[in-house]
């Protein structure tokens, strides 16, 4: 039987063959109580002792995980090699920003429009076809009956995704009776481009079929004048992500984004990182390399704030790994998030941001909210993300708003799911180094190369919910 040692101080090796593949094997004897060691840090505790060669999983390996810590700043900051700035082909805005899609995007400020929307995107696409990228409908149940903090996190992800540099134009769909009208969504806005983002409360029209086709249309005739113009890798902002992780995650697709994270924060990219739980357990790598002491207190309130949400709820901070996870070979919390902090590389922390907030400082970002896919994706989107970095396992086809790049961790999923996958990592654990082809690949979707989810129509929101709802 094949296996890999990750780490030189390793009790544990991953196993590469059989049934148990991406599952992890002793290579010593372990005494009850003793840590279980992977990537030279430790994943857990052995529940019993454990003999050399046995399987070590959930069935005898507990977490060491608990509530909210306090932290010391101990920096270990990197340099990272500034190498040639690559360039990819996207389309420059008015306000300076750049898009990598020319695309239109009907935002809702109610969950009450979601079909309106769904009959515009529908109805605008065959009247204005091949005139832009796509004209696209994100529905989401809220907007209305929501009270504090969720009233605010949902006009935070409507903002963020208002002013998303792929959407060369935006209608903003509303009800007109909802909490979330549109006069108090456009304060929230702020200041807007007219020809830019139009607005239409559909209670205000006789047929706001009709009229919502005339908006779009405008929008339309407005995108046609932006052109693909050579742009620098500079201007990328790329979102890191993990979903239906296993045993290879942590091997092969998660390093490789890492390394990719650090390529283009090299040549003055940023990357933002999310899923704040699957920190848990990893999180003084994070902290100890935040550029700053301010930024390492932002950290140690991202961290304990989730694990305070958790707390508050009656849940323990170690719910976690999923099923899926499980079964793919991932045993404990910090397993997983030792594999999932993979994904950031070794670039230091550059700044934490809140969910709807767009990325102000080039280089890493930590960005709050939770693991669960779809509200991940959007949050990830909703902060400016041109496209998003996911590795997958197990395999999943959910997209973002955004091109989402799947990227198997094993060569059989990107076998059995070629209508998925879009990059397969599973050649490194034989030794491959697929950076720089991942990187052109990259780049390459940010110039218009379509990813699987939007080749197949996988565009969906998620909005994160902490509240009551009326």
């Amino acid at each position: 039987m094949r296996t890999i040692k990750i780490n030189e101080n390793d009790n544990v090796a991953v196993m590469l063959d059989g049934e148990l593949r991406g599952h992890k094997t002793a290579l010593c004897d372990i005494k009850k109580g003793g840590d279980i060691i992977k990537y030279g840090y430790s994943i857990g505790r052995a529940a019993c002792d454990i003999k050399k060669g046995e399987h070590v999983h959930t069935h005898n390996v507990k977490t060491n995980l608990e509530g909210t810590l306090k932290y010391t700043y101990t920096p270990k900051l990197g340099t990272l090699k500034h190498g040639d700035t690559k360039t990819f082909l996207g389309y420059r805005r008015k306000n300076g920003s750049v898009g990598i899609r020319n695309e239109i995007w009907i935002i809702n400020t109610v969950g009450c429009v979601n079909k309106t929307s769904e009959i515009l995107a529908r109805k605008a696409n065959k009247k204005y076809a091949g005139e832009c990228d796509g004209i696209f409908n994100f529905v989401h149940p809220f907007g209305c009956s929501q009270l504090g903090d969720d009233q605010k996190t949902t006009q935070a992800v409507l903002k963020g995704l208002v002013n998303h540099p792929n959407a060369a134009g935006v209608l903003v769909l509303g009800l007109g009776c909802e909490n979330n009208n549109i006069p108090v969504f456009r304060e929230v806005l702020g200041e807007t481009d007219d020809e830019r983002v139009k607005f239409m409360s559909a209670q205000d029209y006789d047929d706001e079929i009709e009229k919502g086709l005339e908006l779009i249309g405008e929008l339309v005739e407005y995108s046609k004048k932006f052109k693909r113009e050579e742009c620098g890798a500079d201007e990328l902002v790329i979102g890191l992500k993990c979903g239906g992780s296993d045993g290879f995650s942590g091997l092969t697709a998660n390093p490789l984004i890492g390394r990719a994270s650090d390529t283009l924060i090299a040549m003055g990219a940023s990357t933002v990182l999310t899923e704040v739980p699957e920190m848990f357990g990893a999180e003084t790598i994070l902290m100890n390399r935040c550029v700053s002491e301010e930024v390492f207190d932002k950290t140690v309130r991202l961290i304990n704030d989730f694990k305070d949400y958790f707390t508050r709820h009656g849940q323990v901070v170690y719910e976690n790994p999923s099923p899926g996870n499980k079964k793919g070979g991932i045993t404990t919390l910090e397993d997983k998030s030792l594999g999932c902090v993979q994904k950031s590389g070794s670039a230091n922390v550059a700044d934490v941001i809140g969910i709807g907030e767009h990325v102000k400082n080039k280089g890493l970002n930590l960005l709050t909210g939770p693991g669960n896919d779809i509200v991940a994706v959007t949050n990830l989107t909703a902060s400016g993300c041109h496209m998003i970095l996911f590795s997958t396992g197990r395999g999943t086809p959910v997209g973002a708003p955004v091109p989402t790049v799947k990227v198997a961790t094993n060569t059989p999923l990107a076998e059995k799911k070629p209508h998925w996958i879009d990059f397969n990592a599973g050649p490194i654990i034989d030794g491959a180094d697929l950076t720089e082809e991942f990187v052109d690949y990259i780049l390459s979707v940010a110039s218009g190369e379509k990813t699987n989810n939007e080749k197949n129509g996988y565009r969906e929101i998620s909005i994160f919910k902490d509240g009551v709802t009326l």
